[in-house]
């Protein structure tokens, strides 16, 4: 990784951040489709940084990926995972395709400044695919689709109606004959990811839209989307507590009042105060530290490709597990005792102060921490990886 190059990325994201921040607690308040936001990071270049370069992208790692999703998350975590979440549908074909359909689509993604988005939900079973000739017609409907909304691309998975084991994939536009994106996400937080759900009615999928899947459940890399997708979620959290961190201290230094029997003169000099900032902000580093190791053994991963062992993914997820259950505890502690430390005008709904906490909250319910401890002490005791996330 050029370390000059990866620092012109996180600028670029630093200033787009700002840029978001300005209306960010408004756009939490209303929800929706945050289309100028997406529209932002089309320009900016940043949609091709995993691409490897003999396909015209950046050639960059899952490390600096993941460092802007931290960037963007300070200020937006909405966008933050609709970023990161745009590369987990990108790298679908590089997981468990043929090198042809991987070359093709990121080519043409990378030609197109596509923004993807994902019907992939493999939780949901709900459509149907049945297949006449060479096509595939679709029919029913997959929830939690992420991004869908203003995707240039959605990556999508059905169950074959002739084989009831049977998965089939494919990338699609959005804006196919038959698809209906519904907005119908309200979740108290990740208010704009575009999380409802898609209809599919008679979807036709041509020959060259589906996915040859070659080598999946076949090559242990052709799984680590699953350990991928909860490095994102746990760089998302760890994002949104700094965020909240930062903007608390700010807070407290322009707007909140000392108690009325503490002896300090500001807020910012009482020493109960300071005692929980500097509490909060080590928890944090702990598990910044956490997540980058995480990533930094993905990046060794990816390099390997289907060389990857069923040990060596085991690693990863056995890394991910300890970042995703440190980052959901300390997310969860920071978002909720920042309050302690502002006071309780901050619960004003016009600092919007609470979305850091709604957000985490939010994303910490997609898998229960009880089974990744599990897992963390099965490896520890009994030397047993465990291959689900």
């Amino acid at each position: 990784m050029n370390i000059a190059t990866n620092t012109c990325y996180l600028e670029k994201a630093s200033a787009l951040a700002g840029i978001f921040s300005e209306d960010a607690v408004e756009r939490d308040r209303i929800g929706g489709i945050p289309k100028k936001e997406k529209d932002a990071i089309r320009e900016s270049g940043l949609l091709h940084l995993i691409v490897p370069q003999m396909y015209g992208g950046e050639g960059e790692s899952w490390s600096t990926v993941f460092r802007l999703v931290r960037e963007f998350a300070k200020t937006d975590p909405s966008i933050a995972y609709l970023y990161g979440n745009h590369f987990l549908q990108l790298v679908n074909p590089h997981l468990t395709c043929s090198s042809k359909q991987k070359a093709h689509f990121y080519k043409e993604s990378v030609k197109n400044d596509w923004f993807w988005g994902g019907c992939f939900y493999p939780f949901n079973k709900e459509l149907i695919g049945i297949s006449e000739g060479n096509r595939v017609i679709l029919n029913g409907k997959k929830t939690y689709s992420v991004g869908s909304q203003d995707a240039d691309r959605v990556l999508i998975s059905w169950l074959e109606l002739s084989d009831e084991a049977g998965i089939g994939g494919a990338v699609i536009p959005i804006d196919r004959e038959g698809v209906t994106v519904n907005d119908d996400w309200d979740g108290i937080g990740q208010k704009q990811t575009e999380s409802g759900t898609v209809t599919f009615t008679n979807v036709i999928v041509e020959k060259n839209e589906i996915l040859d899947r070659n080598y999946a459940s076949i090559s242990p890399f052709s799984t680590i989307g699953d350990v991928l997708n909860e490095l994102l979620l746990a760089n998302v959290i760890t994002g949104t507590a700094e965020g909240s961190l930062t903007d608390a201290a700010v807070y407290t230094k322009s707007i909140s009042h000392p108690y009325p029997l503490s002896e300090a003169e500001s807020n910012d000099r009482d020493p109960f105060v300071l005692r929980k900032y500097g509490d909060l902000w080590i928890k944090l580093q702990g598990v910044i530290s956490i997540v980058e190791k995480a990533s930094r053994l993905i990046d060794v991963a990816w390099e390997k490709e289907h060389a990857l062992s069923e040990e060596e993914r085991g690693q990863c997820l056995l890394q991910t597990d300890a970042a995703h259950v440190a980052a959901t505890t300390v997310g969860l502690d920071i978002t909720n005792d920042i309050f302690e430390v502002m006071g309780e005008g901050s619960a004003d709904k016009r600092y919007g102060l609470d979305r850091f906490w709604r957000n985490v909250r939010t994303y910490t319910l997609q898998n229960p921490l009880d089974h990744k401890r599990k897992n963390i002490g099965n490896w520890l005791l009994n030397d047993e990886y465990t291959y689900k996330v």
